[in-house]
């Protein structure tokens, strides 16, 4: 099975000049190829476009090991043992703990759904309200199983969630933060009726009334999780405070133009971002946002993987800041679980983090991330990504992307449709449509 497997979705991850796209940071030196030379891969790069002359024998050998790579991933997902290196050769060869952890990370069903991304990345510690989000999350798995009978998997979860809110309503209520205390109590009330009409829906066998039921029932519980954050959680390091920064999260609304849909003229795809977990990342985008930097710019990249967007027009491969006249830069900023604050300028795996999951991770059809450059961890800007879909080197939570690049925000609307964006479609805007009380630094920000 590993034999068969092609090494094309590296490729077409490669950023060149003339395109400005997406790039892998692979540290894959001293790579042991014996390990791996008796399945012969065969390479294409069919998607990516022609390399600059003087870097053919750079790309040529960084090729070879993207391969490889790729090759001993797919034995690690498959066997669990580590195919490249050896254990006293973590530093220089920086790969090769993760692999074995590769196993253990897939051991659990990941959590695909961007709404749930974003409620159990909330900084809080509150186990009475996830008791009653779990049960109402899985309704979706329930609903898998044909015909009326998944009802009964959903009677369940809808019983287990009205035991645990009735059980656990003093501690949530106690989790609540003082300012926000009336706006929870008022969503426990709505949460409490609609899991009772919940109920009179699966009497009543009405499978089509379910989903959107569960869906107004985890809004209501991610308004209690949210009046749970009181404040920003902590302090973003010093060289970074002068920044645009998101203390919160925010909506964004992107409006596309699709040129060659006739069944689809536009689209309007909404964006939640995450800046508890990426306040700078996210930050940036909000000031972008508000500049109108992205309006009327075309998507650049689509390919099956991912959407990209950001590149302005002229020499610049970012924005520049008109009051520094240069290209603003960002650190790469990525939230790992038990953490209380992200890390910065380092991949997880320069810090030798293999098993850590990250708060943002690429599980989700719609997971937004900042390109850079491929040597340069701090070196993102304006060009940004969208996830479409998984492939064998980016399966659910064994994503070789996570702990790579900074996720800070998922499509949580009409996400199905980035699939159909084409180079050349226009986005006519992005307008940012809550949140933007938690942009810190307004002198960042431009009116009109």
């Amino acid at each position: 099975m590993a034999a068969l497997i092609s090494c094309h979705h590296y490729s077409s991850l490669q950023f060149t000049t003339t395109h400005k796209l997406l790039k892998h940071k692979l540290q894959s030196k001293n790579i042991n190829y014996a390990s791996v030379r008796q399945f012969k891969p065969q390479c294409t790069s069919q998607n990516t476009p022609p390399s600059q002359p003087q870097n053919e024998q750079k790309n040529w050998r960084s090729s070879i090991k993207d391969c490889a790579i790729s090759i001993a991933l797919a034995v690690g997902l498959i066997t669990g043992v580590p195919a490249l290196g050896g254990a006293g050769e973590a530093m220089a060869n920086a790969i090769d703990p993760a692999l074995p952890d590769v196993s253990v990370l897939i051991s659990g069903p990941p959590i695909k759904d961007p709404g749930a991304l974003l409620r159990y990345a909330l900084p809080i510690d509150n186990k009475a309200i996830r008791e009653v989000q779990k049960p109402l999350e899985d309704i979706t798995d329930s609903l898998k199983v044909a015909g009326v009978k998944a009802l009964d998997s959903v009677e369940r979860n809808v019983r287990q969630a009205s035991r645990a809110l009735k059980q656990g309503r003093t501690l949530i209520v106690g989790g609540l933060a003082k300012s926000k205390v009336d706006d929870g109590i008022e969503l426990l009330n709505k949460l409490e009726t609609g899991l009772d009409e919940l109920q009179k829906i699966v009497e009543d066998r009405n499978r089509d009334a379910v989903a959107p039921k569960q869906k107004e029932l985890l809004n209501y519980v991610g308004g209690v999780e949210e009046d749970m954050v009181d404040g920003f959680p902590y302090e973003v390091p010093e060289e970074y405070r002068n920044m645009p920064l998101l203390k919160g999260r925010a909506t964004v609304d992107m409006k596309v133009k699709l040129k060659d849909n006739p069944n689809l003229n536009e689209c309007v795809f909404r964006i939640v971002l995450d800046g508890y977990n990426a306040p700078v990342t996210a930050g940036n985008f909000v000031d972008l946002v508000e500049r109108h930097f992205y309006d009327g710019m075309e998507i650049q990249r689509s390919d099956g993987f991912v959407v990209q967007t950001g590149d302005p027009e002229g020499p610049a491969e970012g924005f520049i800041d008109p009051s520094t006249e240069k290209t603003r830069t960002i650190p790469l900023e990525i939230m790992v679980n038990g953490e209380k604050a992200p890390f910065y300028g380092e991949t997880l795996e320069e810090l030798g983090l293999y098993k850590a999951q990250t708060k943002l991770p690429f599980n989700a059809f719609g997971t937004m991330a900042m390109a850079r450059e491929e040597f340069e961890n701090n070196s993102a800007s304006s060009q940004v990504f969208w996830l479409l879909k998984e492939s064998e080197l980016t399966p659910s939570n064994a994503n070789i992307l996570d702990g790579r690049y900074a996720v800070f925000g998922y499509v949580t609307e009409n996400e199905d449709f980035l699939a159909d964006l084409k180079v050349g479609d226009v986005i006519e805007s992005m307008q940012v449509v809550s949140g933007i009380d938690n942009l810190a630094n307004p002198s960042y920000k431009i009116a009109g």
